[in-house]
């Protein structure tokens, strides 16, 4: 038993959260649906590091997730930290989900996939863009509408990477 914690530890110490280029498969994506692309998870299979999606819309805040107010969707495990913010997920998945599956929009931006920090969002146009870090988001912020139709060109490419 302690050969497998060990392993497991091992493992997760390995899986790639640096901002570095990150394949969209293997233990850190999950498959979404194909309309979507992946999803950035943790290695156990967690979205937006556990983060509400809704709160960002709703309470215009990141806020933590609670394991009592989960939904599956799109081969991640969503959190919430409200029932009402579950259900309204649930009924539509699509508008609360990030762009990109999750993963940094000015990476993406620029061809690749990065993990992100649930701090450094933004709502525009009614979507919810993340990126790697508030520094980065300085960064994709000189040119927002710029980014979003370079990321948006390069996502389907990215997503099969």
């Amino acid at each position: 038993m302690l050969r497998i914690l060990a392993l497991l530890v091992t493992f997760s110490l390995a899986t790639p959260f640096a901002f570095a280029e990150t394949p969209a498969a293997g233990p850190s994506a999950a498959k979404a649906p194909a309309s979507a692309g992946p999803v950035n998870t943790s290695w156990t299979g967690l979205a937006l590091q556990g983060y509400d999606a809704v709160a960002y819309f709703e309470d215009s805040k990141p806020t933590k997730g609670s394991s009592d107010f989960t939904h599956d969707w799109g081969g991640a495990t969503w959190r919430f930290s409200t029932a009402a913010h579950r259900d309204a997920f649930a009924a539509d998945p699509v508008r609360y989900a990030p762009q990109y599956g999750g993963y940094c929009a000015w990476a993406v931006s620029q061809g690749y996939t990065a993990n992100i920090d649930p701090v450094a969002w933004k709502i525009v146009d009614g979507k919810l863009y993340l990126n790697y870090s508030p520094k980065v988001q300085v960064t994709w912020e000189q040119d927002v509408a710029g980014n979003i139709k370079k990321a948006d060109a390069n996502w389907p490419a990215v997503a099969e990477k």
